[in-house]
């Protein structure tokens, strides 16, 4: 255990924002033993010293922080410079940077990002749409749609369907068997609204497929996880987003994360040629 580093995140908010930004520096390094300790809606003094008192009893700990209370913050550093325990903030510089380029005090309000203001209710109206929209759901309000996603079986859909909706986009998706499958007002109008199709290699699909029929315990299903039927698949796939002049992503080596970049950028040349 001497070398797990006890990482200890303190955050004023949910700590969503301190967590992605952990990831992001753990990805950095190919050896690293650590321990999460997470500490959410930190924004007392005694909070603070109590997770100190913590940290203090294990080796190798490490503070990040994502505090925007300054006054909160200082105390937080010079306390922890005190006990020698690392401490790093992840916002200060940035918002004090900021402040200065724009010309602005900040308002260093806590879950600020949370606000319920009229962003906050389009992303939970994008949410509902998109659930609504899976799978194929509610095919006659497509038109409705910011993004259509179109993709034969196991190609992420429905998890990268649900990220863009957290980022406010009215999304559906559509399991494309072929041709027919496609709806005709898409067909008719395959402009209608920002329409990406996702691809990925055979041979990925098999091994999915088969995760998938492994998970649900049903029998395997020899057409859906057959190598040749999927190569005719996708090869039919490729042909149908040609056909219609609709922008494919390969998703095999791609994250949700990465595939969703990549469609928001897709949509914004979208939404720039109207």
């Amino acid at each position: 255990m001497s070398n797990t580093y006890q990482i200890y995140l303190i955050s004023d908010s949910t700590g969503e924002t301190l967590d992605r930004i952990f990831i992001a520096i753990k990805a950095q390094f190919k050896n690293i033993n650590y321990k999460i300790h997470t500490y959410s809606f930190t924004r007392t003094e005694n909070q603070i010293l109590k997770i100190l008192s913590d940290s203090e009893k294990s080796t190798n700990s490490i503070i990040l922080y994502s505090i925007v209370d300054n006054n909160l913050a200082k105390y937080l550093a010079k306390t922890s410079s005190e006990k020698k325990i690392p401490c790093f903030g992840v916002l200060g510089d940035l918002i004090l940077s900021f402040s200065k380029l724009l010309n602005q005090k900040a308002s260093h309000q806590p879950s600020g990002q949370y606000a319920l203001n009229e962003e906050y209710y389009d992303r939970i109206a994008a949410i509902q749409f998109t659930m609504n929209h899976d799978d194929g759901n509610l095919i006659k309000e497509i038109n409705k749609s910011d993004i259509i996603l179109l993709g034969v079986s196991r190609t992420s859909k429905t998890p990268t369907a649900i990220y863009l909706a957290n980022k406010g986009f009215k999304t559906s998706n559509i399991p494309l068997v072929n041709e027919k499958s496609i709806p005709e007002t898409l067909k008719e109008n395959p402009k209608i609204a920002c329409v990406v199709g996702l691809n990925t290699e055979p041979e990925r699909l098999v091994d999915l497929r088969k995760n998938r029929m492994s998970t649900i315990k049903e029998n395997e299903n020899k057409s859906y996880t057959d190598i040749d039927k999927i190569k005719k698949e996708v090869n039919e796939a490729k042909k149908t987003f040609k056909k219609y002049k609709w922008p494919t992503i390969d998703v095999t080596r791609k994250s949700v994360e990465e595939t969703a970049a990549s469609i928001i950028k897709i949509y914004e040349i979208y939404k720039k040629n109207g």
